[in-house]
């Protein structure tokens, strides 16, 4: 299957520019604007349980100026030990989430007080690296983190003439 690359952020929607003070009907190019950005994501190679002092880099990059929305870790098989994880954006490994379940199956991550940081991720001027750290070690292999996220909303001024896309 072939892919098709964007540079980003993705937008869309029929009306850039906010031209009315009402919404537009189906099909409509007059009123308030309604473009929105696409929702983006990006999948570590998979890692083993290795309980260390800092935290691992994953291939998980997100680009500068994203909001986080989402993160997903996929265990294939239990974590040992009772082992749980910490995903962050540097080697601490603590930024994002901390003590997440490695029980077998999916689990969907909470950002609980650290959603300031989940936000926050809009205001970096560079490009953020995912580290994620096991609690302790064990027999764990396979896991993967999905970070899902939406390109480049810093700077972008809804509801206004806006000359920061290309139509």
């Amino acid at each position: 299957m072939s892919s098709t690359i964007f540079t980003g952020p993705v937008i869309a929607g029929n009306i850039l520019n906010t031209n009315g003070t009402t919404v537009a009907k189906a099909g409509g190019s007059v009123g308030l604007q309604n473009v929105g950005f696409c929702q983006m994501g990006q999948v570590s190679a998979a890692f083993t349980q290795a309980g260390t002092t800092s935290g691992t880099a994953t291939t998980i990059v997100i680009p500068a100026q994203s909001i986080i929305t989402d993160i997903w870790v996929y265990v294939p098989t239990a974590w040992s030990a009772s082992a749980t994880l910490s995903i962050g954006t540097s080697a601490t490994a603590t930024e994002l989430a901390t003590a997440v379940s490695m029980s077998q199956g999916q689990t969907t991550v909470n950002p609980g007080s650290l959603v300031a940081t989940w936000v926050n991720t809009a205001s970096q001027t560079s490009d953020i690296q995912i580290f994620v750290k096991s609690s302790a070690t064990g027999t764990g292999t396979g896991a993967k983190v999905v970070v899902g996220y939406m390109q480049g909303v810093n700077g972008f001024t809804f509801g206004t003439t806006n000359t920061n896309y290309t139509a």
